[in-house]
């Protein structure tokens, strides 16, 4: 059950989890990586759990053995723009906590932190450095409409689409009490970060399911 350093209304929001990228620079599907005594996928679900009662997966194709529900991307390839809109649009509350599925180390606090701070803005994001972070964040499900027509415009950086949004920025200062070291936004993106962040087990380059 969730804890006190989560606010209530954490149960109107659903927990999106994009895991339909490419994963170019891995080499490899990175939702299927042992990660920890899983894969990075569950990894980030069983620290989801506790705190959102609907979560949500954005997929390219349906994964096997899942018991959550799954929105295939309308258009493969598209970006994470396109996936969170087809995610957005499946949403039945009125905020989704967005993260990634090479993003394993989102902790309670931060999440609390950030959802301290919806108000009337359409999302909620850490800017770290100057740097806007599209990923563990909050996002509105009004803002599907202005997001929608940043997509069929012809925007595919989510980053840039977030500034119609004209979101709450938390800064790096103001996370550091729930985050000291910010790892919430660590993503496991290369075969080094996942030797470098998961307990050894087989080489992310050796994909035996091909």
């Amino acid at each position: 059950m969730p804890d006190d350093t989560l606010p209530s209304a954490l149960n109107n929001c659903t927990a999106i989890v994009l895991a339909g990228g490419q994963s170019r620079r891995m080499g490899r599907d990175k939702a299927s990586l042992p990660f920890a005594d899983s894969t990075l996928l569950h990894t980030v679900i069983q620290q989801l759990q506790p705190w959102f009662s609907h979560i949500l997966l954005s997929v390219r194709q349906p994964i096997p053995a899942c018991d959550y529900p799954q929105i295939s991307d309308t258009t493969p390839h598209a970006g994470p723009l396109a996936a969170l809109v087809d995610a957005l649009a499946h949403v039945e509350t009125s905020w989704a906590f967005v993260t990634a599925c090479d993003m394993p180390f989102v902790n309670p606090a931060l999440i609390s932190a950030l959802a301290k701070r919806r108000s009337s803005q359409q999302a909620v994001i850490a800017d770290i450095d100057g740097h806007w972070q599209p990923f563990a964040a909050f996002y509105a499900k009004n803002s599907l409409p202005i997001l929608h027509n940043a997509l069929q415009s012809g925007e595919h950086s989510l980053t840039s689409a977030l500034r119609r949004l004209n979101p709450a920025c938390v800064s790096a200062k103001d996370l550091r009490d729930a985050d000291p070291a910010l790892r919430s936004f660590i993503d496991i993106d290369t075969p080094d970060d996942w030797l470098r962040h998961h307990i050894p087990a087989a080489s992310p380059t050796q994909d035996t399911t091909s």
